[in-house]
């Protein structure tokens, strides 16, 4: 079975319906996206996330509206099905409900993240499936991952690590796969 029955489990294909007056998705909202709901955007909801988008001259500059618009995106979505109360890592917030662990926060900002792909808010930047790491047997951590068209780089987008409606921390891939903290993000 191997790695990729692994991915096809833990990530089933996101359920996205996009229109030009709302938003629909499926929204992870526990530990693993064992449990989640359809959450619906409305059209002023989504406009807002477009305003973030207005003027992008960069792939960097790019990075910094994806961050905002994220935290924008979990702040609305918490409100909707209760992940608002969603705490940094797993161990403060650890079965209270609305927490979610690293597989549900990266599967949900991919969602995010697919969406603004979809409505042309990303210029610069493809998104990827989440990534897995393994730096010890019971360390092992997913993220959304994206990439950057014009030079190729592979971003690590991870919310983890804040708590929910903060900017997520993005970083090159291969600095978040040897573990290294983020700076001043």
């Amino acid at each position: 079975m191997g790695i990729a029955w692994l991915c096809m489990c833990c990530f089933p294909a996101a359920t996205v319906i996009a229109s030009s007056d709302q938003k629909s998705f499926f929204s992870c909202t526990d530990y693993h996206c064992d449990a989640g709901q359809m959450v619906t955007l409305t059209a002023s909801q989504w406009q807002s996330v477009r305003e973030l988008f207005v003027a992008q001259t960069s792939p960097a500059e790019e990075r910094v509206n994806i961050r905002q618009a994220i935290a924008l995106l979990e702040n609305m979505v918490g409100d909707i099905t209760g992940t608002w109360r969603d705490l940094a890592g797993n161990v403060v917030g650890a079965g209270q409900p609305g927490q979610l662990d690293c597989i549900s926060e990266s599967r949900n900002t991919t969602v995010y993240m697919r969406l603004m792909f979809d409505d042309g808010l990303l210029k610069w930047h493809n998104v990827e499936e989440p990534q897995v790491r393994h730096t010890l047997i019971f360390n092992t951590h997913w993220t959304a991952i994206i990439l950057d068209r014009s030079n190729g780089e592979r971003f690590a987008v991870d919310s983890w690590f804040r708590d929910n409606g903060q900017p997520p921390d993005i970083q090159p891939l291969g600095d978040w796969l040897l573990g290294r903290k983020m700076e001043g993000n």
